[in-house]
């Protein structure tokens, strides 16, 4: 009887401890699906942060932002040696000219300036002055950014006409870097 009683508490505890290690790789297997669905919903905002960032390190994106800003290019670089001489000629960015806005088409004879839906004795609308350095606003509010419209002259350099250099000699355009750098 003694006997007996040692084989069922054997197989009873046995049974018991495979219940709990089985209990213990099932949470295990339900914690690393949790753990991989998070992984993916990371990889998936990491993925689409990069290609915000990506899309605003563009060249073209930047220079519309800087142009946005205010900035100009700068011009020819200078560098301060390690024993004070200054090399390369020192000199002020200065802003582009603005584009010269595109000719007005004049009424025709026995046609009025007024726009269509104004009554004919309403004096027409004065055009808004862009503010410095900015080009006017093609659509929207006046005085607002309008990035559908980007200025020409700034985005092609063939555009300006070539660029003079030291001693007043025409020098080529220069090449734009490729906006998809090397992928």
């Amino acid at each position: 009887m003694p006997f007996v009683l040692l084989v069922v508490a054997l197989l009873g505890g046995g049974l018991i401890s495979l219940l709990l290690l089985n209990s213990a790789l099932n949470e295990g297997s339900f914690q690393l699906s949790k753990l991989k669905k998070e992984t993916t919903a990371l990889t998936d905002e990491e993925q689409a942060l990069q290609r915000d960032v990506d899309g605003y390190s563009a060249p073209d994106a930047l220079q519309r932002r800087a142009h946005e800003l205010g900035l100009v290019p700068g011009g020819s670089p200078v560098f301060i040696g390690a024993d004070g001489k200054v090399a390369g000629a020192v000199s002020t960015a200065e802003a582009p000219p603005p584009p010269s806005p595109p000719p007005t088409a004049q009424p025709a004879p026995g046609q009025s300036a007024t726009p269509a839906g104004a009554p004919s004795g309403a004096p027409a609308p004065a055009p808004v002055p862009a503010p410095a350095g900015r080009a006017p606003a093609a659509s929207g509010a006046p005085g607002s950014p309008n990035p559908a419209a980007p200025d020409p002259a700034a985005q092609d350099p063939a555009a300006q006409g070539p660029s003079s250099g030291p001693g007043g000699t025409p020098q080529p355009p220069q090449q734009q870097p490729s906006p998809t750098p090397g992928r």
